[in-house]
């Protein structure tokens, strides 16, 4: 198995501007050139973390997931990003994995009540896990992270169901700690690889976020630790070190069984 290049953005976003971030976010993608398999936006990238949905919310298909496929095509890699949905009269912040004209969709499970967005969005009620070039990927959305029961990787068929866990988010800086244990927690305990990417700047509600996008390995190694600064950050995956560990260390054949409702 091949392996696999992520490239995380973690960038400043415009408050409420979906033609400014699309704009911004076309520019760092063409500046990556041909070394990415897969390019990972921020949380509401076209937006930012906001309750405005019924001004800013678009339909399934509309323009920012057209620029999203449009976007794929050009740089041949899997794009992942979640942007503000309406679709018959429910709101989801829905993250899109977009290849070509190959879109699956995740609408994110935990919604953060401290931000109130269980009161204007619904809730996804299932995992997604993508296929990409052999690899399984595992999206979910910032708070979704501090769940591990719905992140864990169950074992289906003597094998572990995914081989990378990323999440996107707008997560503030003056909680960035929880966000750099848990992500490597993550990896530890799924025995899995771990992604992570947050903004950086302020948004429209004057809260800061400040970046630290990441990336661990099955044993909790540190593959990626960006800075406090907007950037596009790469870094390239072990398909086969990712199994050499897995059979060393089956840690996932005595995991518990269990089902989410």
């Amino acid at each position: 198995m091949q392996d696999l290049t992520l490239s995380l953005i973690q960038t400043e976003l415009f408050w409420h501007d979906i033609d400014a971030n699309l704009t911004m976010l076309e520019v760092k993608i063409a500046a990556l050139g041909q070394e990415k398999d897969v390019i990972v936006l921020p949380e509401m990238f076209s937006t930012g973390f906001t309750m405005e949905t019924k001004g800013l919310a678009e339909p399934p298909g509309g323009k920012t997931l057209q620029w999203m496929k449009r976007m794929s095509s050009q740089s041949h890699a899997l794009i992942i990003g979640s942007f503000i949905i309406n679709e018959d009269g429910k709101y989801y912040n829905r993250l899109h994995c977009v290849m070509h004209d190959d879109v699956s969709t995740y609408n994110k499970r935990h919604l953060f009540r401290m931000a109130d967005e269980h009161h204007y969005f619904d809730y996804g009620k299932t995992r997604l896990i993508v296929n990409h070039k052999g690899w399984r990927i595992l999206p979910q959305v910032c708070y979704d992270l501090r769940f591990p029961v719905w992140s864990r990787n169950r074992t289906v068929e003597g094998r572990p169901e995914y081989d990378l866990a990323v999440y996107i988010a707008n997560w503030p800086a003056k909680r960035i700690s929880a966000w750099d244990v848990l992500l490597k927690a993550r990896a530890v305990e799924n025995l899995a690889f771990c992604a992570g990417v947050n903004r950086t700047g302020f948004d429209g509600n004057h809260i800061e976020y400040n970046g630290h996008s990441r990336c661990y390995g099955p044993k909790g190694e540190s593959l990626l630790l960006a800075n406090d600064k907007s950037g596009v950050f790469s870094v390239t995956l072990s398909y086969d070190s990712l199994q050499d560990y897995r059979k060393k260390f089956p840690a996932f054949l005595d995991s518990d069984k269990y089902v989410i409702e």
